[in-house]
Formats: structure tokens, C-alpha cells, sequence
């Protein structure tokens, strides 16, 4: 299973190095910045030293367009914990295709996955978000997943001699699905 420093060196020495951008070790919230007047490279903060952050932030970064990546966190709001409902539901909407890429980079590496709803001041539909970024899974199985995750996780699961994953990899037991905290 991989640590973030080992993450942190992999990716740095490979994709990160073909496309300028460094995954680096960050505080409490996660960042990405564009390479700027002031740095040569993109980069890409992670959270606490958490090797989960760092795949969750590289699985924006994967996402992200040209355009997006020219922007300070690609250009996409973000509302720490003491969402409404509303916005819960909103960051769920925007977060499945991003939480699914994540999940395929920590298959790639031998890392279990569970999806995070950031928000510990409602009750929210975890059941719900997991089938969502199921479906957003499974969708990336059938069309493709974006080209920078593809290479990413080639690479890990090159690296940690593991086979891709496969669209049966991609599934929760009825109980984890139903259940309120994995």
C-alpha cells in the first residue's frame, strides 16, 4: 500500500514531471495554484500528509481541463464543512466523477476506498453519494477514463505490480452501501 511520500515521489518523477506539476505536502485544506510569475510549475497541495488527500486532489487534477488547470483550484468554488443540504447536494452532484477517479487510483495502488462528503454538520446521504460515484465508476469502465488518470494509474499499478481494475473491482457489498460510515 502506498504512503504520500512514496505517492508524492511517483508522481513527481513521472506525469507530474511530463506536465510541470508537483504534488507537494500541504496544511489544512488542500490547493492547487498554476505555475505564475512567481514558480515554473504548477502545484498541488494535499492535506495533513494523508496519502487519501493526495489521490483525491491528483483525481481533480486528472479531471481538470487545459483551461481549468490555468485557474487557482481550477476555478471551482469550495464550501468547507456547515454545508445546507442544498449545497451538500450540490457538492455531491459535482464530486462523484472525481471521488470515481480517486477510487480507481487507490484500486491502483492497493489502497481501500470510501467516499468522503466533507460535511460533519448534517446527516447526510452516504448510501446515496456511493452509488453516485458508482455509476460515475462505471461510466469512466465503459467510455474511457480521462487520459491523465489513465497514465496515473498505469503507473501505480505498474509500480506496485498490480493488474488494472477491472469493472467487478468497482462495486460495494449491500451493507457498505447501506451503511452510514464505512
Amino acid at each position: 500500500m502506498i504512503d504520500a511520500k512514496q505517492l508524492v515521489r511517483l508522481f513527481n518523477q513521472g506525469l507530474g514531471r511530463a506536465h510541470q506539476t508537483r504534488l507537494l505536502f500541504g496544511d489544512d485544506e488542500p490547493l492547487y495554484l498554476p505555475a505564475d510569475d512567481t514558480c515554473p510549475y504548477h502545484r498541488i497541495y494535499f492535506a495533513h500528509g494523508f496519502a487519501a488527500s493526495a489521490l483525491h486532489e491528483l483525481a481533480h487534477w486528472c479531471q481538470a481541463g487545459p483551461r481549468r488547470r490555468q485557474l487557482v483550484d481550477y476555478g471551482y468554488w469550495y464550501e468547507p464543512d456547515q454545508r445546507s443540504a442544498e449545497r451538500q447536494q450540490e457538492f455531491e452532484r459535482l464530486e462523484a466523477q472525481p471521488q470515481a477517479i480517486e477510487w480507481y487510483l487507490s484500486l491502483c495502488c492497493g489502497r481501500v476506498f470510501d467516499v468522503s462528503a466533507d460535511n460533519l454538520a448534517i446527516e447526510t446521504d452516504r448510501p446515496g453519494f456511493r452509488r453516485a460515484v458508482q455509476a460515475a465508476a462505471l461510466a469512466y469502465i465503459e467510455r474511457g477514463w480521462p487520459p491523465r488518470a489513465q497514465a496515473l494509474g498505469q503507473d501505480l499499478c505498474r509500480h506496485f505490480a498490480l493488474p488494472a481494475p477491472s469493472k467487478d473491482d468497482f462495486s460495494w457489498s449491500e451493507a457498505q452501501l447501506c451503511s452510514s460510515w464505512a
